[in-house]
């Protein structure tokens, strides 16, 4: 697990009506927290891969724009570069052999410049890479993506399949609904079990344990979502897995540690 830092939001945004009104109280105090951004490095005998890529450092120097550093506001996003990180984990940039991206958003596709005009094959879903560039370059689509964080000279692997195995006993799938092309990992380990890192399909225990939605405005298909939260469950229940969720701060100082 490398922590990359925070993010400070509203709720609302994770858990869908975390926050309603009433007639008694109108106008109820937003639950404003912070939540982790974390990526991973998988130490597999095949290659050095990193899991996402994280905000991008100068996200509070302009790299951001203003209406997004206030809805997800990386307070400490310039104490977590990409490289410091990894070397504070024993890593550096030039041990990583492969990038999975779960998908393209900000908090996760920042740090892709590093990998511009290298060999370093970075794999990421047709459907993804398809919708980040819509969202870009049309004003449809979503707003949580920034082009500059992708829009790079990359050795794109292209995921075209809802699951695809790349490495052994590491399966990328495709669980659609915060975006289209939002993948996660199943990895099957000697000594732990099976992992399913589900990225931001489930965002904290709430919107798996209680299946309550995304917030709507993070949310690109509602039955999809749902179609892949009850997926997510078939593989928990058939592998007797543990699943790992994108943004739960509870869950995340329980497994900073990671899986060796």
């Amino acid at each position: 697990m490398i922590h990359r830092g925070g993010l400070k939001c509203d709720l609302n945004y994770l858990v869908q009506g975390n926050t309603l009104g009433s007639y008694d109280e109108p106008n109820p105090d937003a639950d404003y927290e912070e939540i982790p951004v974390w990526n991973l490095v998988i130490d597999h005998p095949e290659a050095t891969i990193l899991w996402d890529t994280g905000n991008h450092e100068d996200a509070l120097n302009g790299h951001w724009p203003e209406g997004l550093k206030q809805a997800f506001y990386p307070h400490d996003v310039q104490e977590h570069t990409l490289e410091g990180d990894l070397a504070d984990a024993g890593y550096s940039l030039d041990d990583i052999d492969a990038v999975f991206q779960t998908h393209l958003h900000l908090d996760h596709a920042g740090g892709l410049h590093h990998f511009g005009g290298t060999d370093v094959p970075v794999y990421v879903h047709e459907k993804e890479l398809k919708f980040a560039y819509y969202s870009e370059k049309t004003d449809k689509g979503s707003a949580a993506y920034i082009l500059e964080d992708f829009d790079h000279d990359l050795n794109w692997q292209i995921v075209h399949q809802d699951r695809e195995s790349h490495f052994e006993d590491v399966e990328f799938i495709r669980f659609p609904g915060h975006t289209p092309g939002l993948m996660g990992t199943i990895i099957h380990l000697d000594n732990h079990g099976t992992l399913v890192f589900a990225g931001d399909e489930i965002y904290q225990s709430v919107n798996y344990e209680d299946e309550v939605p995304l917030g709507a405005g993070l949310l690109w298909g509602n039955q999809e979502w749902f179609d892949s939260l009850q997926t997510l469950k078939d593989l928990e229940r058939s592998h007797d897995a543990e699943v790992v969720y994108g943004h739960d701060p509870d869950q995340f100082e329980e497994i900073r540690s990671g899986w060796s």
